[in-house]
């Protein structure tokens, strides 16, 4: 999946941008004071989508 299109899915699940690290994106849902850094590639395998919206605790993406 393309990097944008899990950046949009994050903002539309309440999301948002925290901070950039060194090779990662940190990203932050406030309602359950969760983070998860997103890395900087363009492509992001369907397996890490998954954990990231794990660990940030919203649905998966499809």
């Amino acid at each position: 999946m393309k990097r944008k299109e899990l950046l949009k899915y994050l903002r539309d699940n309440s999301c948002i941008f925290l901070r950039e690290g060194r090779n990662h994106s940190w990203w932050h849902n406030p309602a359950l004071n969760k983070r998860s850094a997103i890395p900087r590639h363009n492509e992001i395998i369907d397996i890490l989508a998954i954990k990231i919206c794990k660990d940030l605790g919203i649905p998966r993406i499809k």
